[in-house]
């Protein structure tokens, strides 16, 4: 399948990778032998089984599954039958009926959560219709949605990365759920995030305990799988060890050049890198790797199976979603953000159907000496003013002097600046933020963008209405200074280190502590998962439930509640310095 990014796709085996480095392909390890690559093996492992569901994500091409297993399964000596199930769908009609109370209409970017269920998008009459004689040939029900029809069978279900399934829709090679050609890429994306992907994922949540063998079909004409049960088995280790998610990059507007230039591995055949997802649930995959062999499947399923395990006291409170988001922000030679805010908790769950809110914070990686960060307002800002310059200039295309509604603070390495729903912000120029945050990551209301075009040239959508429901003109003057930059204290300390909270503001549901040491550190879960990053250093060692692994400089990972205690050592030649953020104690 066409593909339109210039990131590369990921490879059957592991590349040589240097060692002392970020690695872009971080994977789990299972036992030699568990990770079987081809359609040929596949059929070895399922031409035993006479109904076999071929079930999975959206975006995957079913012509080439099906005629690729049929082939070699009759290769065998197999008669084979086929059904396709979208045979059984809806007609798009009423499938767009269905869906579009959930798009939001004309907004470019914004829906609501869908409340609907895979099983919606079928017509039952024509289920119900289908019978399957006893016989002798092999039967083949495949496609998105294939476990709909109900029959005992052998499961296969084949699983698609969030970051190619949008590399394929910008090709224009996939469509939504139930439609047969794509639309926009952006009003597609808007239609996977609040339906396909809603609908997909508590499908596939049913399905996890009852998948036979599971597949990575991110790669045209070839695949890798490994069974069920396997999968089952090492999401449960997982789940009491560690867990780093495959981290992908993207080119914005305003991107910089800091993560191309210290991250090797990475495809130098794009203009900028303005993110890398380090660890977001609704978008990252994770990585099993058996004799150098990858498999990725979507990060949702270790939510999905050990969410208790995972978050501990914090599973009451957020289930299966993930509630802690870590990723890059990259201006260094690179532009301003959009001028910006985030909704109100009341807000985002009646316009949107979220559960909880963009509450973020910005820690300042890494700053060239003029870095700055925008944050909160002047101090005699007037809310009707700025609104009318922010429409005039959006109208005209004429500049906004920003600087006179909106505070410019000084920025250098290790600043936390707090930025909770309502609160005006953007990072500028030359800054590597790690931007700590509550999950949900789509949701920014758009101000101001400095009269710039998106990389297709279009005009970048502002959502200045939405942004008034919703700013908080409190956030001013010496109160910013107050409240909206976090100031670190020395919780305890030894002979060669230091546990400093930066403590997080009251809306904040999530905490933020550094440790800095020399040698090594131990530090106990309490009870919740803690996501971790290696923020000054070169490299430590992780020590957990008799498991070591390394970890290189900004590199994310996790240590889910069930690990208990574990062990950092500093393996590296200078100070290392580790952020850890996790739920407090009073959000749970």
């Amino acid at each position: 399948m066409k593909r339109k990014t210039s990131q590369f796709l990921l490879p059957i085996e592991k590349p040589n990778h240097d060692k002392k480095s970020y690695d872009i392909y971080p994977a789990f390890h299972v036992k030699d032998g568990s990770i079987n690559v081809g359609y040929k093996t596949l059929a070895d492992k399922i031409c035993n089984e006479k109904v076999i569901i071929l079930d999975g994500y959206i975006g995957l091409d079913w012509e080439e599954i099906s005629s690729s297993l049929k082939l070699s399964l009759e290769d065998r000596g197999l008669r084979v039958i086929i059904l396709n199930i979208s045979n059984y769908l809806k007609s798009e009609k009423d499938i767009s009926d269905l869906v579009n109370p959930f798009l939001g209409g004309e907004d470019p970017v914004f829906g609501y959560r869908a409340d609907i269920e895979l099983n919606d998008f079928f017509d039952n009459m024509k289920i119900d219709s289908l019978k399957l004689e006893e016989s002798t040939n092999t039967i083949l029900i495949y496609g998105t949605g294939a476990s709909q029809l109900n029959f005992d069978g052998f499961l296969v279900y084949f699983d698609l990365p969030k970051n190619e399934l949008q590399y394929r829709m910008r090709a224009n090679e996939v469509a939504n759920l139930g439609f047969t050609k794509g639309k926009n890429p952006k009003q597609m994306y808007k239609h996977f995030y609040f339906v396909d992907w809603i609908v997909l994922n508590k499908e596939k949540k049913k399905l996890l305990p009852k998948i036979d063998i599971i597949v990575d079909k991110q790669r045209s004409r070839n695949l890798c799988w490994m069974t069920g049960e396997l999968l089952r088995q090492e999401l449960n280790n997982m789940s009491k060890k560690y867990f780093r998610v495959r981290p992908w990059f993207e080119s914005g507007v305003w991107g910089g050049q800091w993560i191309r230039e210290k991250i090797h591995d990475l495809s130098q055949d794009v203009p900028n890198y303005a993110w890398s997802f380090e660890m977001i649930v609704p978008e990252n995959g994770l990585l099993f790797e058996s004799e150098g062999k990858l498999l990725e499947v979507s990060f949702d399923m270790l939510m999905f199976q050990e969410q208790e395990n995972i978050l501990g006291k914090a599973a009451k409170r957020f289930g299966d979603e993930f509630p802690i988001r870590f990723d890059f922000l990259d201006t260094f030679q690179g532009g301003n953000l959009s001028v910006q805010c985030h909704p109100k908790p009341d807000y985002i769950k009646k316009e949107f159907g979220e559960n909880f809110t963009q509450d973020e914070t910005y820690y300042i990686l890494d700053a060239e000496d003029d870095a700055e960060v925008y944050l909160g307002f002047q101090n005699d800002i007037d809310e009707t003013k700025f609104k009318k310059a922010l429409e005039h200039s959006y109208e005209t295309k004429e500049t906004l002097d920003v600087e006179s509604y909106v505070q410019k603070l000084p920025a250098k390495k290790h600043d936390l600046f707090l930025i909770p729903h309502g609160t005006i912000h953007c990072s500028g120029t030359n800054n590597m933020v790690l931007e700590i945050s509550a999950t949900p990551y789509i949701f920014t209301f758009k101000m101001y963008d400095w009269l710039r075009m998106d990389l297709d040239g279009n005009p970048r959508p502002m959502n200045i209405d939405r942004a008034f429901e919703n700013l908080n003109f409190e956030r001013k003057g010496q109160n910013v200074q107050d409240t909206l930059i976090s100031k670190p204290i020395v919780e305890n300390s030894g002979d060669d280190w230091k546990k400093i909270h930066l403590p997080t503001h009251p809306d904040h549901f999530y905490d933020v502590y550094r440790y800095e040491f020399e040698d090594k550190i131990h530090i106990d879960t309490k009870q919740q998962c803690h996501v971790l990053m290696l923020v000054e250093g070169e490299t430590i060692e992780l020590n957990v439930n008799e498991d070591k692994r390394t970890f290189h400089y900004a590199e994310t990972f996790a240590i889910p509640a069930a690990a208990k205690n574990y062990t950092l050592i500093n393996t590296g030649n200078k100070q290392a310095k580790v952020i850890v953020s996790f739920v407090k104690e009073n959000a749970c």
